[in-house]
């Protein structure tokens, strides 16, 4: 794995890894539960791409240092006070960490793809996956509908646009760094203007 994919990844799986131990603790899940929660919303989407591209062993365990983070992410925030969590504010924080973490996993999922000679559409695809279905796994393991499934605010198609942006970017130009760049900035604010003045898909 290139730095640029390794660099981002770690960008994604700390900012999913946040809105999962946030989701967790709403739920009111002991250490055990904010652990396996922020695991699988952080790496659940990565390990899927691994899985479709037949790649191993898996991102995560290859880089065994992205699950000790977590864990260390998990342990800070379950000795943080409950009410911490219960904070207005705070959401808005994780709509942020959530629409940064889309935009860099759509980027290394479409990156990763694209270096191992998928036909451009398919890695758009993957690089959706990669950026949507560990919130899809967290939504399930919460009991709930994925968000991703309601018609609410844009985030697939956010990140749909992330991917193709990385994708027409790094065919055009050559530079990879550039055009990961260019698909967490446009996918971070799509998703920010599509929260902010209520977008979404007509059907």
């Amino acid at each position: 794995m290139n730095t640029l994919v390794k660099t981002i990844e770690v960008l994604g799986i700390i900012a999913f890894a946040l809105t999962g131990i946030y989701a967790a603790k709403k739920k009111g899940m002991d250490i055990i539960g904010v652990y396996s929660l922020a695991m699988v919303t952080a790496l659940g989407g990565g390990s899927l791409r691994d899985i479709i591209l037949n790649r191993h062993p898996l991102f995560w365990i290859e880089h065994y240092e992205y699950a000790l983070l977590l864990l260390v992410l998990a342990i800070v925030s379950a000795m943080a006070a409950q009410d911490i969590f219960e904070k207005k504010g705070l959401v808005n924080i994780v709509l942020a960490l959530d629409a940064l973490g889309l935009g860099s996993f759509s980027a290394s999922g479409a990156s990763l793809s694209d270096q191992l000679g998928c036909a451009l559409f398919v890695s758009s695809l993957l690089g959706v996956i990669t950026g949507v279905f560990g919130g899809v796994m967290r939504d399930i393991v919460c009991n709930e509908i994925p968000y991703v499934f309601q018609r609410t605010e844009l985030y697939a198609t956010c990140s749909f646009v992330g991917a193709w942006t990385y994708l027409l970017v790094v065919r055009s130009s050559g530079n990879d760094v550039i055009a990961a760049v260019a698909c967490i900035c446009a996918t971070f604010i799509l998703r920010i203007f599509a929260l902010r003045y209520k977008i979404k898909l007509p059907l």
